[in-house]
């Protein structure tokens, strides 16, 4: 992936984050682990911008609404930031270098950023086992799932990065 996505970031700084980041591996020799690297600060400046983005729809909204609702409203408050991003944007899953289906993340932020969106009494293993697999399928390395039914809404955000 690549391209500059500009957004107006967390304390109106205007940041420019570039879609592009690949993660590398030690040698794949027994017993050496793989490289764990986060991700760059501009990608973690675009996830600071979409956690504020939605605290404010919360603090709106508040708790209670169906996940497309918050999608919706997190959209509105996401252009209004001059944020740049995809909704329900294709996911291609391959099994042994075979199209065998596909997947749909929410947002698509920046090019890079995964976004899912939740509105659930609990996040479940299986939720952060859906971003996962939409990080190994799209070769990214951070995403966010966030859940809107929550009282405080930093409760119900997960920041995953894959490594």
């Amino acid at each position: 992936m690549s391209g500059w996505c500009s957004c107006r970031g967390a304390r109106g700084l205007n940041v420019k984050v570039k879609g592009v980041y690949r993660q590398g591996a030690k040698s794949a020799k027994k017993g050496r682990a793989d490289l764990m690297r986060e991700p760059d600060k501009l990608l973690d400046e675009l996830a600071r911008v979409v956690v504020d983005a939605a605290l404010e729809v919360h603090r709106e909204l508040g708790p209670g609404f169906t996940e497309n609702v918050y999608e919706e409203a997190l959209a509105v408050e996401l252009r209004l930031r001059e944020v740049l991003f995809e909704r329900q944007q294709a996911v291609s899953v391959s099994y042994k270098g075979y199209a065998v289906g596909e997947g749909r993340v929410d947002l698509l932020v920046g090019g890079e950023l995964i976004v899912e969106l939740k509105a659930v009494e609990k996040l479940l293993p299986v939720h952060k086992a859906q971003i996962i697999s939409y990080l190994k399928a799209r070769g990214s390395t951070l995403a966010l799932l966030i859940n809107f039914n929550e009282r405080l809404l930093r409760d119900g955000i997960q920041r995953v990065v894959l490594s």
